[in-house]
């Protein structure tokens, strides 16, 4: 007994909080129009690179020697409203008649409602930080001037996730007395990654993107500075960079011994998720999923009745949904393993292990 509870505390204090680059970037050095370049990442990797964060962005220009190089993002003239930090818009909380002005594509906050305004305009602002939480800042600025402000000082413009997030953001305003409308992380573009992912993560240059000649609607990265992204027109021939996902969907529906032979064969492993970073990659990766829920590689170590991951480290992050993950499972009747729900609310749950479902592997 004493070897068991030894052992429990020994797996606890080594929960990892280091990340792992979520994509791989490669630079490739050949000039290809836009399109062609999508189709060189496409056959090559799988697709033309996407970004997520300034992370991301870091990585990637690490590979880059290059003055333009294209990445996959192209206008596609269908306009919708998302977040500055990368999430999309579920949560919406506009006032009445808001939004109102196609050519208004950025979102200020006034008395807990939303209002669509010229990105132009100046106004103080709101930014999130990681550690210690909401920060009002007293300067006015243009939207974007405001975005690279948060980024710079703090992580982004503030995200308002759900009804409790508009809430305690009303409270912060009201308990430091803020009189003046804010802008927040929510802004409108016609942009797309060629990949159809979500991130609404942007890095334009000063005055970019400016569709100049009308027909600017590719981006490439401009080494000038702090590497950042121009509209272009998509017939230019540039260097390119692809990226090659570490987490695939396997729309075969296997057991979970099944997935996990496949994994070890094909790539590394199932997946095991040890940060909301890695919970936000599954995300993108499960809505493709064609079962209610997607095998993860986790798995209940029925003799000390806890959970861990096949890479061998205890569940420190955790994303149960509730009745998962914390009660005893009863092993004698059936092994229970860790999957996510890939509906709208993409918690992890304990399932039979002879269940046969989608599944994630992971190339780390």
């Amino acid at each position: 007994m004493e070897q068991t509870q030894y052992l429990i505390l020994l797996l606890i204090a080594l929960c990892s909080v280091s990340e792992c680059v979520q994509r791989q970037y490669h630079f490739i050095n050949v000039l290809k129009t836009w399109t062609e370049a999508q189709r060189f990442c496409r056959e090559k990797y799988t697709d033309l690179a996407t970004v997520d964060d300034m992370n991301d962005m870091n990585e990637l220009n690490k590979s880059v020697n290059d003055e333009r190089v294209w990445i996959g993002l192209k206008r596609t003239g269908v306009y919708k409203w998302q977040w500055s930090s990368g999430e999309p818009a579920l949560y919406l909380n506009w006032a009445p008649t808001q939004p109102d002005d196609r050519e208004e594509m950025c979102a200020m906050m006034r008395n807990g409602e939303w209002h669509d305004l010229l990105c132009s305009y100046a106004r103080h602002f709101i930014c999130n930080n990681m550690n210690t939480g909401l920060v009002f800042v007293n300067q006015a600025k243009s939207w974007r001037d405001a975005q690279s402000f948060c980024r710079q000082n703090h992580t982004d413009l503030v995200s308002v996730k759900n009804q409790d997030a508009s809430q305690q953001i009303q409270k912060f305003i009201n308990d430091n007395h803020i009189s003046t409308d804010v802008w927040i992380g929510m802004f409108r573009d016609s942009w797309q990654w060629s990949d159809q992912s979500d991130s609404s993560f942007r890095n334009w240059a000063p005055g970019e993107p400016n569709n100049a000649g009308g027909n600017e609607n590719c981006a490439v990265i401009i080494q000038s500075g702090q590497a950042q992204w121009d509209d272009i027109s998509c017939s230019n021939r540039f260097p390119f960079v692809c990226h090659e996902d570490k987490l695939i969907l396997i729309t075969e529906t296997l057991t979970w011994t099944e997935a996990l032979r496949y994994c070890r064969q094909n790539y590394t492993d199932l997946v095991s998720v040890h940060s909301v970073q890695m919970q936000e990659e599954v995300m993108n990766v499960v809505k493709r999923a064609s079962t209610e829920a997607v095998w993860l590689g986790l798995h209940n170590y029925c003799s000390m009745n806890m959970w861990l991951w096949l890479s061998g480290e205890i569940v420190c992050y955790q994303n149960w949904a509730p009745g998962n993950g914390t009660r005893p499972e009863n092993c004698r009747l059936e092994k229970r393993k860790g999957a996510v729900q890939s509906g709208g609310d993409p918690r992890w749950i304990s399932l039979p292990e002879t269940r046969k479902l989608n599944f994630i592997c992971s190339r780390y």
